[in-house]
């Protein structure tokens, strides 16, 4: 970094694990107005964001839902966590975010969880 450079530390995190030769993917995330996002779902690996516009609804499995705002940094650990959403809080504007994923070479970045395995674990969600 050149003197002038200015590093600003969004958030800091040590993941339980990162999977062994990691495929590394960043992509933009962009919800329409009231979108519910992706349905219930897991990561093979640990997955880092950035929020750039608007709001989003962000519950994983043993945590209370709750809203993360445009400026605020998220992750989540991967593996067998159930994503159960991602939606956009805002009625009337686009939500955006950044994500960092790494993945299990050769699985999928994203597994969509079916209705048995949520009513299975049910237990495992936070109270609503």
């Amino acid at each position: 970094m050149s003197t002038n450079s200015v590093l600003t530390t969004l958030f800091h995190q040590i993941p339980p694990s990162i999977p062994e030769g990691a495929e590394v993917m960043t992509a933009t995330v962009e919800i329409p107005p009231g979108d519910p996002g992706t349905p219930p779902h897991r990561h093979s690996g640990p997955v880092f964001g950035y929020m750039l516009e608007g709001a989003i609804i962000f519950e994983l499995e043993g945590e209370p839902e709750r809203v993360i705002r445009a400026g605020e940094a998220f992750w989540e650990p991967g593996g067998d966590v159930i994503h159960y959403q991602a939606g956009n809080a805002c009625s009337e504007e686009w939500s955006r975010f950044v994500i960092v994923m790494l993945g299990v070479p050769g699985e999928p970045m994203l597994t969509l969880v079916d209705e048995a395995e949520l009513e299975a674990r049910r237990d495992r969600r936070a109270p609503r």
